[in-house]
């Protein structure tokens, strides 16, 4: 918008230009022929030689002639008797050139030209006016392009109109109990006397705890747009620079420009960027990062009470946040926001399926149990995905197909179409996931199986999704042990049918491992080691969030955390191999069906797993 203002000042000067010149040489240029001019001197010869029949002298300087005789001036060639001719003359030797012709007989008039003379302030200011707009044309180009020169301490915050939201509590769910606590946000921004009056101070900093995805920056927009104010957005990263000082001075520039604007919102994104614990890294006091923070500790600090400021702040480490920071008075309100439940995750699809035309099939609710431990990030890219499907297929609506589809995107990558597979390979991932799917069947505290597919994704040759009939906070031994019996029923029926190991389970036994060693060293199940956890984990600041483990038991320990790790992989082991022994024909069944439709689920998994078993089941 400013370039452009400038490219209309510039021509409007041009233009001016134009026209000043046409009005000063308008004569000149349009007048027709021009009039002959002859010296001063030629024209007292004329008037003494009776050659002149009358004189217009005009503000003493400019002469016109009209001839009585044909004379011949300096230039034009001869005029005859009633030409025109003109002539200049200096301002001291008009009262001679006067008495001269009185005393000729020459009749004479003196003019003077009445009110201002445009053009020739024209023509002499717009030169100067011009060469001012230029210099001042080339001084905002040169700032332009080395803005960061002339704003390197002034805040780099973004500023939205509260008085224009887009974004409000109703576009925001699966986070109820967060938008509860925020309420009061709202309410002391919009009524701060209903809190004064009763001596009470609303919480000069909210902290946003979350994993990525979870909302983090869209509630606090919806804050912003909830209670109608200006809303300051500003990353972590934006206040340090390479220049000591730069930092701090950015801070004091935001804290004052949210005073002016007050009431509002201070939105400071990823504040584990400038925020992390002090004394850890390189520096010491007159590290640039610390600096910062120190500011930061100042402004919130220094607020008044009467001064309608909010700082609200993001971050998915706060762990590694400086104790200053936390302490009430700064970020008085921690606020966590969890992966939404399966109530949130169907409250999230419904926000983001607005206006989208969705076949009537689709169920939202099943959609949302299929996908625990998506956040709201993810379900709204899922939604996306669908979309996309549904386009790319020339569709009017979005159908379940496509919901379905976009799971397994979102999971573990599109379809590799064109990756070549041996017959070989086929049947031996066919039998690996039908492993998977028959022992999540027959274990009672397995998830059910919602599909099983052999169609390469990603990383993946193929896969087993089981379906949680409930979201969980807590896991049971028992269903620990079957989820590990799952895990290596792949590895297990390849034994079986081929008497052969290959590295396909190798994700698969990474898992167990870790499962197993979790049970025996931090959750305490394991009989023989009772109830104690072994390790100590150091987080270690200096280098993020990078952790150390320190053992704190003995050799003879750590064997017998070894032999008990085993143990469990063991036992899960035994209990799968006896599944898939004892239905041995029923795995056949199933990876026959595999390596023919490639992808089985919902209701055409479930007839598959009620049909009978041949009586002479094909032989491997």
């Amino acid at each position: 918008m400013g370039k452009n203002r400038r490219l209309v000042i510039i021509y409007m000067l041009i233009f001016a230009a134009i026209i000043a010149l046409v009005i000063v040489f308008a004569d000149d240029w349009f007048g027709g022929k021009q009039t002959p001019t002859a010296s001063l001197s030629r024209v007292t010869e004329w008037a003494t030689d009776n050659k002149i029949a009358s004189v217009e002298i005009v503000d003493d300087r400019t002469l016109n002639i009209t001839t009585a005789a044909t004379v011949t001036p300096d230039t034009g060639g001869d005029v005859a008797e009633g030409g025109k001719v003109k002539s200049t003359i200096s301002t001291e030797y008009v009262g001679e050139f006067i008495k001269l012709l009185k005393e000729n007989n020459v009749p004479f008039v003196v003019k003077y030209s009445s009110g201002f003379n445009w053009g020739s302030f024209l023509l002499t200011v717009l030169p100067l006016l011009m060469l001012v707009a230029l210099f001042i044309f080339i001084m905002r180009g040169a700032r332009g392009a080395n803005s960061q020169a002339f704003n390197f301490s002034r805040s780099r915050a973004r500023l939205a109109d509260g008085a224009k939201p887009t974004v409000t509590f109703s576009d925001v769910a699966g986070v109820e109990e967060a938008k509860q606590e925020l309420q009061e946000i709202v309410e002391f921004l919009k009524q701060p006397e209903k809190f004064l009056a009763l001596g009470a101070r609303i919480p000069r900093g909210v902290l946003l705890i979350g994993a990525p995805g979870t909302g983090k920056t869209l509630l606090a927009r919806a804050i912003a747009g909830e209670a109608g104010v200006p809303f300051f957005s500003i990353s972590g990263s934006e206040f340090v620079e390479m220049f000591v000082g730069v930092g701090a001075s950015r801070v004091r520039d935001l804290f004052d420009q949210a005073k002016r604007n007050a009431p509002c919102i201070v939105f400071v994104d990823e504040i584990d960027a400038v925020g992390r614990h002090r004394g850890a890294g390189l520096g010491g006091g007159h590290d640039e990062r610390e600096q910062t923070l120190n500011q930061i500790l100042v402004e919130m600090d220094g607020f008044d009470t009467s001064t309608n400021v909010i700082v609200l702040a993001a971050t998915n480490r706060p762990d590694i946040l400086d104790p200053a920071l936390l302490r009430p008075g700064r970020f008085d309100r921690r606020v966590v926001l969890d992966p939404p439940d399966i109530n949130g995750r169907t409250g999230i699809l419904q926000v983001h399926a607005k206006g989208k035309p969705l076949d009537p099939s689709v169920s939202l609710e099943t959609i949302s149990r299929q996908t625990v431990g998506f956040s709201g990030a993810d379900l709204a890219n899922l939604v996306n995905e669908a979309a996309i499907l549904a386009a790319r297929r020339n569709k009017k609506t979005i159908g379940m197909i496509e919901f379905e589809e976009a799971i397994d995107r979102v999971i573990a990558g599109p379809e590799k179409k064109s990756r070549i597979i041996s017959a070989r390979e086929k049947e031996i991932t066919a039998y690996h996931e039908a492993g998977h799917a028959l022992v999540a069947r027959k274990l009672p505290h397995a998830d059910p199986v919602h599909k099983v597919s052999i169609v390469a994704r990603g990383m993946m040759g193929g896969y087993t999704r089981l379906l949680p009939t409930e979201d969980r906070n807590m896991i049971t031994r028992s269903q620990l042990m079957d989820r590990l019996s799952v895990l290596v029923a792949g590895h297990v029926a390849e034994e079986i049918i081929f008497n052969e190991k290959t590295t396909g389970p190798h994700d698969d036994i990474d898992r167990v491992t870790k499962i197993a060693r979790a049970m025996v060293t931090e959750y305490g199940m394991s009989d023989r080691l009772e109830l104690r956890t072994f390790g100590h984990k150091e987080e270690l600041v200096f280098l993020g969030k990078e952790i150390s483990e320190q053992r704190n038991y003995s050799e003879r320990v750590a064997l017998e955390i070894d032999r008990e790790v085993r143990a469990i992989i063991q036992k899960a082991y035994d209990v799968a191999k006896a599944i898939l022994l004892e239905n041995k024909a029923k795995l056949v069944q199933i990876a026959e069906r595999l390596i023919a439709e490639e992808s089985l689920e919902g209701e055409r998994l479930e007839k598959l797993f009620n049909e009978p078993v041949p009586t002479a089941p094909a032989q491997a």
